[in-house]
């Protein structure tokens, strides 16, 4: 079995993040994985370990997307393609798909694994939207999956109504839930085997394809503008007899809050 793992860098949501003018302030901003596509990248070693598959990572961006695949390395990825053209800059999720699909293509893969969304965008698209262009079977918000056969997989997901299990006839796309695993911390002699792996870069022309073949002219969608969450308001703290702080409390909630 032949497994495509997808990663995306992503801003780190741990740290503070400033907005000016529409725009996130770049400056002092940390990448780190996407977190449900380390979730993937775990899903795809264990496939690895356990029914010897052979797993390829591919990500998209600039050149510091090459520490990312590093880490997935060090994880248990063996190949790694890192997909660098300027054009895709601002890429909605079709042309990222599309991108993948001629990956894809290119490798003849039986699975392909992402995270079920990004944690900067929440959009939850292109991996269902990759299914679609390759016309694979999909399946969405999988917690596991299990080798039937060389031709199927069975996997579990998380439904509306409880856990679902479907069978998959192979080659097919899930996207995992963050329930699936618990991401494994690479050890020393993996990362220092990481530094020296090859790393296959291509731009869009390696791909055979253009922008604007992808949609690029066109694109589907489009981030307008940042703008800051409300910060909120601090609490009021009360003290003294407590039949005058019920009647403060329900004055403030009548008149203020406007509840009642």
């Amino acid at each position: 079995m032949k497994i495509l793992t997808t990663v995306k860098k992503v801003v780190d949501v741990e740290l503070n993040m400033h907005v000016k003018d529409g725009a996130i302030v770049e400056d002092g901003l940390q990448y780190v994985i996407n977190a449900w596509d380390e979730n993937a990248v775990e899903a795809s070693v264990q496939l690895k370990e356990n029914n010897k598959a052979e797993t390829t990572l591919v990500s998209v961006g600039g050149g510091d997307n090459t520490d990312i695949i590093r880490k997935c390395y060090a994880m248990g990825i063996e190949n790694g393609i890192h997909i660098d053209d300027p054009a895709l800059d601002k890429a909605d999720s079709s042309v990222f798909a599309k991108v993948l699909q001629k990956v894809y293509e290119n490798g003849a893969y039986d699975l392909v694994i992402t995270g079920k969304q990004a944690q900067d965008t929440d959009s939850g698209q292109t991996g269902i939207m990759l299914a679609e262009y390759l016309g694979v079977p999909c399946v969405s918000n999988v917690i596991a999956i299990e080798v039937a056969d060389e031709q199927h997989i069975k996997v579990s997901r998380l439904g509306d109504a409880g856990t679902e299990i479907v069978e998959l006839e192979l080659p097919a796309v899930v996207t995992v839930s963050d329930s699936i695993n618990e991401p494994r911390l690479p050890q020393m002699r993996g990362i220092m085997m990481a530094k020296k792996k090859k790393i296959k870069k291509m731009d869009l022309a390696a791909l055979g394809t253009s922008y604007d073949d992808l949609g690029g002219t066109g694109l589907k969608s489009e981030v307008i503008e940042f703008m800051a969450s409300k910060t909120r308001e601090a609490g009021q703290k009360f003290e003294g007899d407590p039949a005058e702080i019920t009647a403060q409390v329900v004055g403030l909630l009548a008149n203020e809050a406007k509840v009642f």
